[in-house]
């Protein structure tokens, strides 16, 4: 029997762009080029290796957001994954971490799975609360923060890695796991990935075909929200230090006021 995987991604502002609120406090995703979380690039590295070393598997990547979203499945595809699912609705805008864990649940639920992998966090959010919510709606184990993970005859184990010790950790399908950036380096799409992504089927769905009601989700069902925003303000010039002779004290000087010495 195939091992169903489930990658969970999501598509992120650009961290290295100019990010700004929208009226209602939501992120401006129109003023900002958008991508793959870097964190979610490395769980379908580890649902790609996990894939390669079993009899059979197949790799679903799911993301939830607007059309644009289909550009982080695209990524996910080229570096190998299988079939993708893309949940837009309109309804969803504003949706926070609960809300999100529910439209993955029911997705996840509506296209069969083994093993859900997750990144221990997305970059814009970096809440790291979603994959631990999604299991709990499952009714499934969770092994999150995994920095190695496998799967053995219908086991997935992995290490959890802390400040003072390491965990060895373990669950029977069908589970969550999260993994961390430590998990291993992710492969670059080739050219021949690229070009057979374009291929790959890519299934859309609503909040109708999950069973979704609008108020279970977005602004108006989000359980957490941003109440007030101040943009950060403009770069000031910094302290020129003209060095005629005295350059080093007036440098040390400088440091030791800012406590950097």
């Amino acid at each position: 029997m195939s091992l169903r995987i489930v990658v969970t991604v999501k598509y992120v502002p650009d961290a290295t762009g100019d990010r700004h609120f929208a009226d209602d406090l939501t992120v401006d995703r129109d003023d900002v080029d958008g991508l793959l979380s870097e964190l979610d690039e490395y769980a379908v590295e580890q649902a790609l290796q996990i894939a390669e070393n079993a009899d059979d598997a197949e790799v679903t990547v799911l993301t939830i957001g607007p059309e644009d979203a289909k550009d982080a499945l695209r990524k996910a595809l080229s570096m190998g994954a299988d079939k993708a699912i893309h949940v837009e609705d309109d309804d969803l805008h504003g949706t926070d971490a609960i809300g999100t864990s529910l439209v993955l649940a029911k997705a996840i639920e509506k296209a069969g799975y083994d093993l859900v992998i997750s990144g221990m966090a997305s970059t814009d959010g970096t809440m790291g609360v979603v994959p631990a919510l999604v299991a709990e709606r499952l009714g499934v184990p969770q092994v999150t923060l995994l920095s190695e993970v496998s799967v053995e005859d219908g086991t997935v184990k992995g290490r959890r890695d802390g400040d003072a010790a390491s965990e060895q950790l373990e669950a029977q399908l069908p589970a969550v796991v999260s993994v961390t950036d430590q998990s291993g380096e992710a492969r670059y799409p080739s050219f021949k990935g690229i070009m057979a992504a374009k291929k790959k089927p890519v299934q859309s769905w609503d909040l109708s075909d999950l069973d979704i009601e609008a108020e279970e989700v977005g602004l108006d069902g989000a359980f957490t929200k941003v109440e007030a925003a101040t943009e950060r303000p403009a770069r000031t010039a910094g302290t020129i230090v003209k060095d005629e002779g005295e350059g080093g004290k007036q440098l040390a000087e400088f440091l030791a006021g800012q406590k950097f010495i």
